[in-house]
């Protein structure tokens, strides 16, 4: 089968033919319908050798939806021909976390060698992905796998930050979102799905604006040195009561504390490298500063009911299979509009 394959530090992924794995007790075969391809394979494949945490070569793609092909023994929950996605921070199952269904947050999952697919088992860029258990699938019934792929990532990590920051959502209130890219142009759709808070959308292409706007956006405006000033002059001068980095950076980062208001929430979900200092005086009084790691799997359950009732949708852009290591040279250079999806 093919798949796409980060082969050595610093060369560009290649897709190479390797053999279709079979499913021993307790796993899943399925047969890729679609995988998305998300901007933080970039940020890994730019991890030197000497802090590169998995194997090589790596399959990738964290994103994967598939319709079940063969089943070890022990399989119940789904059968041959049924359409899941692949829920993918895998946890041990059985510690605090998972038994919350948390799995994102498993205390046990880096000692025990537990990876999710794409970032450090293999993923669904490729013919075939194995999954290691059924609890890790969510059938999707006649939804579109290319359509709704994104939403294990793109959908469910925005959503899991919107849940944490609810408490400032409140109708009236102002939500700022920065960087309206494969996750920040959902963020933008669940909040005005989830909450009664005017959307800000900030950005450095004009572009991602407009989807901004299309998507539901009350404002959309440059993401620079103008924009905190720009977001109090919205809210009479008390600055956004929510704000969730999409981009991580040091500059977005910056931004975010500057137009937060009191007693303001700031969810930093990008992995730019940026960080916000945290301390009295630091910050509008009562700010928090949080990060946050995808999301649980009946957070995913609720993003698809969202889906199924046309709440929320994802901006995709398709390829084929083989083109998985130009779509990745696309992405870097900002040229992918909302998700890309390969599709076997």
């Amino acid at each position: 089968m093919r798949a796409v394959q980060y082969v050595e530090v610093g060369k560009a992924p290649v897709v190479n033919d390797v053999p279709v794995p079979e499913p021993g007790p307790g796993q899943i075969l399925l047969k890729v319908t679609a995988a998305g391809v998300c901007h933080s394979d970039i940020a890994v494949m730019s991890w030197p050798a000497d802090r590169f945490p998995y194997r090589l070569p790596l399959t990738l793609g964290h994103e994967g939806a598939g319709t079940v092909a063969a089943v070890g023994d022990g399989v119940t929950a789904v059968s041959a021909g049924e359409s899941v996605l692949v829920y993918g921070p895998w946890g041990c199952g059985v510690c605090r976390a998972c038994a919350r269904g948390m799995e994102n947050y498993c205390e046990r999952a880096e000692a025990l060698g537990i990876f999710p697919p794409g970032l450090g088992a293999p993923g669904a860029l490729a013919d075939y992905v194995l999954i290691d258990d059924q609890r890790h699938l969510v059938p999707i019934g006649d939804l579109d796998p290319v359509q709704t792929v994104p939403l294990t990532d793109a959908g469910l990590t925005p959503y899991h930050a919107i849940k944490r920051a609810q408490r400032h959502l409140y109708p009236g209130a102002t939500a700022v979102v920065i960087g309206v890219g494969g996750l920040g142009h959902v963020a933008v759709q669940l909040l005005r799905a989830m909450t009664g808070a005017t959307v800000v959308a900030l950005d450095v292409r004009q572009e991602s604006l407009d989807l901004a706007l299309k998507v539901g956006a009350h404002h959309a405006l440059p993401s620079d040195g103008d924009a905190p000033g720009a977001v109090r002059d919205l809210t009479g001068g008390e600055g956004a009561d929510a704000v969730f980095d999409f981009v991580g950076a040091q500059p977005t980062v910056d931004l975010a504390g500057k137009a937060a208001a009191k007693d303001a929430s700031v969810t930093i979900v990008g992995i730019g490298g940026g960080a916000l200092p945290v301390g009295f005086g630091a910050l509008p009084y009562g700010t928090t500063v949080s990060t946050t790691y995808w999301g649980g799997r009946s957070e995913l359950i609720e993003l698809i009911d969202l889906a199924r009732q046309g709440a929320v949708g994802v901006h995709v852009e398709r390829y084929g299979l083989e083109q998985g290591p130009e779509v990745y040279e696309r992405m870097h250079a900002g040229r992918i509009q909302g998700r890309a999806v390969a599709v076997p």
